[in-house]
């Protein structure tokens, strides 16, 4: 199996977890098609192209991260004056790379950023595994800050063990509970983040199912709730009619071997309200859902340039 076709079957089974690792896998696959395509002239390149950029992003709907580094990659494509294939292509692994620069680069500020807003002995309450939350914490860790961080499980494919490994051998102290014990325990919470797996145009989150539950559960008991996020997160697509599709994964990763006739639902993700949202911690700031739009338009009008409409 060549690697474009292993990285689409790795994406679909969640083999490659996390928004920012599905996107750099999406590149890589992209530049590896990209060299191996046969083209007459720049037009039948970019419509090879595009026809692999839609191959990947079919794997999993709730990516935008994916969808924007791609359609960046194609954008300048199209926008170059180049023509020759073998120019293409190098522009691919330009363009790729410095999208994937600008990404570390924003991580990082969202890690200094994110890191500040936790207190010493305080606790912090997360969902499901984001690489960008577990930065922020053990950023704080680096800085001697003292607190300690509650958990889920996440299931039914139980992500929040791959948080807890990753927290423990930072030596963050972890707590795991089950996803259903979380208005048991966040009252012990001083705060909780989220990661981010889409935000729309009403600037409402998109993120692993049960991070509602979350939402709501913080506002009940006035515990702040935070999303951790890239702007390149940001769905422009939703702004001209498009929902967002929450995707349903097999049954059997909920029971296996169930009874016939049984229906099971298994969502992977749901929708959180911004009014249950104290804020965004993104690369600008700690932005107010509000603003993002504001933020997009000034300073990454390259999203909505590169639409195709």
């Amino acid at each position: 199996m060549d690697l474009f076709k292993r990285t689409i079957k790795d994406i679909k089974s969640i083999k490659i977890q996390g928004a920012t690792n599905v996107a750099k896998s999406a590149i890589k696959a992209l530049k590896y098609q990209a060299k191996k395509i046969k083209a007459k002239n720049k037009k039948e390149f970019l419509g090879k192209l595009y026809h692999y950029e839609q191959e990947l992003l079919k794997t999993r709907p709730t990516e935008p991260l994916m969808r924007n580094s791609l359609r960046y990659i194609l954008y300048m494509l199209k926008e170059s004056e180049l023509e020759e294939k073998k120019e293409l292509a190098d522009l691919i692994d330009i363009a790729a790379e410095e999208f994937l620069f600008n990404l570390r680069k924003s991580k990082q500020r969202i890690y200094e950023i994110g890191a500040r807003t936790i207190k010493n002995d305080s606790t912090i309450f997360t969902h499901c595994r984001s690489s960008t939350v577990t930065g922020i914490l053990k950023e704080a860790k680096k800085q001697k800050k003292k607190f300690e961080v509650i958990c889920t499980e996440t299931r039914p494919k139980f992500q929040g063990r791959s948080t807890a490994k990753e927290l423990l051998k930072a030596k963050i102290p972890t707590t795991m509970i089950v996803d259903s014990a979380i208005s048991t325990y966040i009252r012990k919470a001083d705060m909780a983040i989220v990661g981010s797996d889409l935000i729309n145009s009403q600037m409402e989150l998109v993120n692993k199912i049960g991070t509602l539950n979350l939402a709501l559960a913080c506002k009940r008991v006035n515990v702040p709730f935070f999303s951790a996020t890239l702007i390149a997160k940001f769905d422009p697509e939703t702004i001209f009619g498009r929902t967002e599709e929450i995707e349903y994964r097999d049954s059997k990763e909920v029971w296996e071997n169930s009874p016939k006739k049984l229906k099971i639902l298994n969502p992977a993700f749901d929708t959180t309200s911004r009014k249950l949202i104290n804020a965004y911690i993104t690369e600008e700031g700690i932005l107010s859902p509000e603003s993002i739009l504001e933020v997009i338009n000034s300073r990454y009008n390259w999203i909505m340039k590169g639409l195709p409409y």
